[in-house]
């Protein structure tokens, strides 16, 4: 159970309710995270202003920013986020086969050298202390631009920020998330 609840739909001025429920129709439910981070108002539309800014087209692939994100949530052991990241990647297109093989980036005919790569950044900056390489970061610049590893390091971190909030609050997993995540449960 959540350690502070989440607020309704209901409870939020137009404008965030209009926000969130925006969300909704993108992610298919109402996040909880969001819901608590309501109780801040000013926090959830900054927030929301940098998601957007992380997932609107850009140089680097969405299939790539998805993947980043479960790996990132995997690694850091959130589990509120790597229901949303296998969610999230489902529903984006990306198959079971690969969701259910992220822990096997690094042997997996799944994943190209260049994901390979930016999941290894990604595995090593979740961990407390970050533990990428100067040596990873000389190998993700043969695949990517400077630009793209910005966003490749924004994505993480992210991540890294949703996975500290809801790891803290305990955040309920919303039913559409949970079932996703029961899916890669039961393959492994």
């Amino acid at each position: 159970m959540s350690r502070l609840s989440a607020l309704s739909i209901d409870a939020l001025p137009d404008d965030l309710k209009a926000t969130m429920m925006a969300g909704e129709n993108i992610m298919g439910f109402t996040p909880n995270d969001g819901l608590i981070m309501a109780l801040a108002p000013e926090m959830l539309n900054a927030f929301l202003g940098l998601v957007q800014s992380i997932y609107q087209p850009s140089a680097l692939d969405n299939d790539l920013k998805k993947l980043l994100g479960l790996m990132t949530s995997s690694a850091s052991g959130c589990q509120y986020c790597q229901a949303h990241t296998q969610y999230g990647a489902l529903k984006h297109g990306i198959t079971e086969q690969k969701i259910a093989a992220i822990w096997e980036y690094q042997t997996s005919d799944l994943f190209s050298p260049a994901e390979r790569e930016a999941l290894d950044v990604a595995r090593n900056a979740a961990l407390v202390p970050n533990a990428v390489t100067d040596e990873q970061f000389e190998r993700l610049k043969l695949h990517f631009s400077e630009v793209q590893i910005v966003e490749i390091v924004g994505v993480i971190s992210l991540f890294g920020f949703l996975n500290r909030w809801n790891a803290t609050f305990k955040t309920d997993i919303e039913s559409a998330p949970a079932m996703a995540s029961a899916k890669f449960t039961s393959i492994s």
